[in-house]
């Protein structure tokens, strides 16, 4: 039942954002759009009191309660970042509003990654902390055997992760001799910049002539 809930509570996130989207760029109700998304976390919330109602019931935990908690915590950590790349993307398409992309190079890309990082490690704290609940309230050290072993694999994916992020301060990438500086470093494209310009260049030719 918690496999079924957590399959439900990833596809109402998409139909959610989605709608959102749809309401916020399609139908041009920005006001219904955002009360769209700010109903995502509600999801969690339902997986959440479902988990621990099972729990109450004498279910024995296993792995379908770790994964539970795994992916609220993801949701905690990386679920605000995942809608604002998809809002910027439908801007961009929708709207034409200047694409910006994570930047590419050096310092700047490294701070990048280490602010995914902290969502990752943000991500193992609610995990850890919903993992050590369920296992005090179940108080049967023979029986969370489990719920220990997802806690681990929790940091262990945190450390994981963080090795790549300082990779990136120690080894930070170079951008190419003709990389555009201003997009190397900031991840905005051009896109907008190229687009003043033809205008410019359409406006002086018809002064011109």
């Amino acid at each position: 039942m918690i496999v079924a809930l957590i399959a439900a509570c990833e596809i109402g996130f998409w139909v959610l954002l989605a709608a959102g989207l749809a309401c916020r760029y399609l139908l041009r109700m920005p006001r219904t759009g955002l009360a769209l998304l700010l109903c995502e976390p509600l999801l969690e919330v339902v997986l959440l009191i479902v988990t621990a109602i099972d729990l109450k019931n004498g279910a024995e935990p296993n792995w379908t309660h770790g994964l539970a908690a795994l992916y609220i915590g993801y949701t905690v950590g990386h679920g605000h970042r995942t809608v604002k790349w998809l809002d910027g993307h439908a801007a961009h398409r929708l709207e034409g509003r200047p694409l910006v992309r994570p930047p590419r190079y050096g310092m700047a890309r490294a701070r990048h990654e280490a602010r995914v990082w902290l969502g990752t490690l943000v991500a193992a704290v609610v995990a850890t902390v919903l993992l050590q609940g369920a296992i005090w309230y179940v108080d049967d050290p023979s029986r969370v055997t489990s719920l220990e072993e997802w806690r681990g694999g929790a940091w262990r994916a945190a450390g994981i992760h963080g090795l790549i992020a300082l990779s990136y301060f120690v080894w930070p990438r170079r951008a190419p001799a003709d990389a555009d500086p201003v997009t190397a470093s900031t991840g905005e494209t051009g896109e907008t910049e190229k687009t003043e310009k033809t205008g410019k260049n359409s406006a002086r030719e018809g002064a011109h002539r």
